[in-house]
C-alpha cells in the first residue's frame, strides 16, 4: 500500500498510509495527515489518486510544497520521491509491503524488552565480536539442514552490505535494505532493529520484518540479553531454548517459543548505536535439539556482527549528515537575518528622520520641514516596498505568468519610475525605441522588477560622476530578445564579477540590499533566459538580458 515515510522531522520513522482517494496534509487537526509545525500551513498540500497515479497540490501554503527539492503547485508522484512540507521530509513509497515495519505504534505493542534476572547467571551459548575473523569460505555446508537460502562468500556478503548501506541517506529505507539481506542470507523468521534513544539512552525498535507477512508473532527480548550485547559490545547466539536447560528459566525466550536467537550491537565509530536481533521459532520439522538440525552456527553470529557494523557505520554517517545539513540551515538562516536586520536598521533610521522633521514642522506650524520629511518618508517607504518584492521573488520558484507584451511600452514604464532616482542622482537616462519591435511572452511583471533592478542598479553606479549616463537599447531577431542596460560608471572588477549574482553581495555599503542582481538572475532564468554581464573598472558595465521567444503555448 502506498504510503509517505516520514525521514526528517519531528516525527521521524512514522508512516502515513495512503488508503483514501484524497489525502490532506496541513496544519488543521481536520487533516488526513496531520503536522503540528509551525511552517505548515493549515490545509498545505493534497495527495489525489487520479487514473492509477498519485498526484501532490500545493494548496497555496505560506512556505510551498517541495518534491526531490523544487517547489512545485502539481506534481504526479515516482516513487522514492522526497516530499517537504515545513520541517518535514517525506519519502514516498509506491509498494508499502511491510506498512507496519516502522509504525512506532505497531513496533511497541510488537517488540517488547523483558527483565529476566535469571538469566544473569546463565551461560552464553556462543559470543562474537568485531575482532574476530570472518572466514572466507562459503555459506554452505551440506551437513546443515537450513543453510542460508543463498550461498555467497563472506567478502561478497560484506561487498553486498557495504554497497547497499551507501546509496542511500534515509534510515528506514536503510535498515530496510539491511533486514532485506538478512533474509536473503539466513533462514530467520524475524528481525528487529533498535536504536538507542540519544536523549533517553532506551533503546527503541525503529524497524522489524517477518518473513511471512501475514504473521502476528510478538517479539520478546530479555533484557539481560540486550544488557550484555551492550555492555560487552559482543554479538551472542542462544539455541533451542525449549530444551536447553541453561534457558528453562527463562520466560521471555519461552513463552515466545523461539528456538534459535542472534543478537548483536551496532558499533560504529564512536560507539553503540542499537542493537540488530533475528529469531527462528521452533516447528514440526525442527522440534528438539536431539535431531541436530540448528539454523544458526558460529559464522553466522560473525557475519551478523559484521552487518551490525556496517549499518552503525552508515547510520552514523547519515545523522552526520543530517547534523552537518541542519547546521548550514541554520547559518543560512542567521546570515539572512543578520544581513536583513541591517538593511531594516537602515531604513528605520530613514523613516525616524522623516518623522522627526515631520514632528518639528508640526511643533513651529511650518510646512517646510513637514514636506522634506513626507518626502523621506516616502523614499524610504519605496525602499521597504522593493526590499519586501524581492524577498518574496527570492522565496519561491515560480512558473512564469507568460502573456503577450509590448515590451517598449514596458521599459518606458521602468524609466518612468527610474527617472526619479536618476534626476537625484543627476544621471542621464538614455532610451531609444527601435523603429519596429513585436510583442513576446513573458511575465510583465517579473520582467518589468528585473530590468527595474538592473537600471537603478546602473544609476546608482553611475550617481555624481560627471556626464553620468545610463542607457537602454532593445534588440529583436525572429528567435530572440537582448535587453541591454549600459553604464559610464565605476564598473566592477574582475575579482567580483563571479559573485554580484550571490544574495546580499553588494557593492553599495549602506544603501544596497544585495538582492537586486540575485533577483532580476532569477526571475529571467525562470523565463528560460539569462543575464551576462561585461565590466571595465573606470569605464562602465553593460548587463545583457537575453530571452527567447515562446508562444502561447
Amino acid at each position: 500500500m502506498p504510503a509517505l515515510v516520514v525521514v526528517s522531522g519531528p516525527k521521524i520513522g512514522t508512516r502515513f498510509l495512503l488508503t483514501g482517494a484524497t489525502q490532506r496534509i496541513g496544519r488543521d487537526s481536520r487533516c488526513d495527515i496531520h503536522l503540528d509545525d509551525t511552517e505548515t500551513s493549515r490545509k498545505h498540500a493534497q495527495i489525489d489518486l487520479v487514473d492509477n497515479e498519485y498526484v501532490i497540490n500545493d494548496l497555496k501554503s505560506s512556505n510551498g510544497t517541495l518534491v526531490n527539492g523544487h517547489l512545485i503547485d502539481s506534481k504526479k508522484l515516482r516513487d522514492g520521491d522526497r516530499i517537504q512540507i515545513g520541517k518535514y521530509v517525506f519519502v514516498f513509497r509506491l509498494k508499502e509491503t511491510q506498512p507496519n515495519s516502522a509504525d512506532k505504534d505497531y513496533l511497541k505493542s510488537s517488540v517488547s524488552i523483558v527483565s529476566d534476572d535469571a538469566l544473569e547467571s546463565s551461560q552464553i551459548i556462543s559470543r562474537a565480536d568485531l575482532s574476530d575473523p570472518v572466514g572466507e569460505t562459503e555459506f554452505f555446508d551440506p551437513e546443515v539442514a537450513n543453510p542460508l537460502s543463498v550461498t555467497k562468500s563472506h567478502w561478497e556478503i560484506m561487498y553486498r552490505t557495504s554497497l547497499a548501506v551507501s546509496r542511500t541517506l534515509d534510515i528506514n529505507r536503510l535498515l530496510e535494505q539491511i533486514v532485506d539481506l538478512i533474509f536473503q542470507w539466513v533462514q530467520c523468521d524475524h528481525a528487529c532493529v533498535m536504536l538507542t534513544d540519544i536523549s533517553t539512552g532506551e533503546l527503541n525498535p525503529v524497524y522489524r520484518k517477518n518473513r511471512r507477512p501475514q504473521s502476528n508473532h510478538q517479539i520478546t527480548i530479555s533484557k539481560t540479553i540486550l544488557d550484555y550485547v551492550l555492555k560487552k559490545e559482543e554479538g551472542v547466539m542462544t539455541s533451542d531454548a525449549k530444551d536447553d536447560r541453561r534457558w528453562t528459566s527463562s520466560a521471555s525466550i519461552e513463552a515466545s517459543g523461539v528456538c534459535e536467537a542472534i543478537c548483536v550491537p551496532m558499533r560504529g565509530r564512536y560507539g553503540v548505536v542499537g542493537v540488530l536481533y533475528i529469531d527462528t521459532i521452533v516447528n514440526a520439522d525442527r522440534e528438539s535439539k536431539s535431531t541436530g538440525l540448528n539454523v544458526f552456527n558460529e559464522e553466522h553470529l560473525k557475519m551478523m556482527v559484521t552487518i551490525g557494523h556496517q549499518a552503525a557505520l552508515a547510520i552514523e554517517d547519515t545523522n552526520f549528515y543530517q547534523s552537518t545539513l541542519q547546521a548550514e540551515k541554520l547559518a543560512a538562516v542567521g546570515q539572512t537575518i543578520a544581513n536583513l536586520s541591517h538593511h531594516v536598521k537602515n531604513i528605520l533610521q530613514g523613516l525616524k528622520g522623516g518623522g522627526y522633521m515631520i514632528n518639528e514642522g508640526l511643533k513651529k506650524e511650518d510646512l517646510r520641514p513637514v514636506r522634506t520629511g513626507w518626502e523621506i518618508c516616502q523614499k524610504t517607504h519605496a525602499r521597504i516596498e522593493s526590499m519586501v518584492l524581492d524577498m518574496l521573488t527570492m522565496s519561491k520558484q515560480r512558473e512564469p505568468k507568460r502573456e503577450s507584451t509590448d515590451l517598449v511600452q514596458l521599459i518606458h514604464d521602468v524609466i518612468t519610475i527610474a527617472n526619479v532616482s536618476a534626476q537625484d542622482a543627476k544621471v542621464q537616462l538614455d532610451w531609444i525605441p527601435p523603429q519596429t519591435h513585436k510583442p513576446i511572452f513573458v511575465d510583465p511583471e517579473g520582467i518589468h522588477r528585473a530590468i527595474l533592478n538592473l537600471v537603478l542598479n546602473a544609476i546608482d553606479a553611475t550617481g555624481g560622476r560627471p556626464d553620468a549616463q545610463v542607457s537602454l537599447d532593445l534588440l529583436q531577431d525572429n528567435h530572440s530578445t537582448q535587453i541591454k542596460i549600459q553604464d559610464n560608471g565605476i564598473g566592477i572588477p574582475k575579482s567580483q564579477l563571479k559573485s554580484i549574482f550571490s544574495l546580499f553581495e553588494s557593492t553599495k555599503g549602506n544603501r544596497g540590499t544585495g538582492l537586486g542582481l540575485p533577483v532580476s538572475q532569477k526571475v529571467i532564468q525562470e523565463h528560460g533566459g539569462d543575464i551576462s554581464v561585461v565590466s571595465v573598472v573606470d569605464q562602465g558595465t553593460t548587463f545583457t538580458i537575453h530571452l527567447n521567444h515562446q508562444g502561447t503555448d
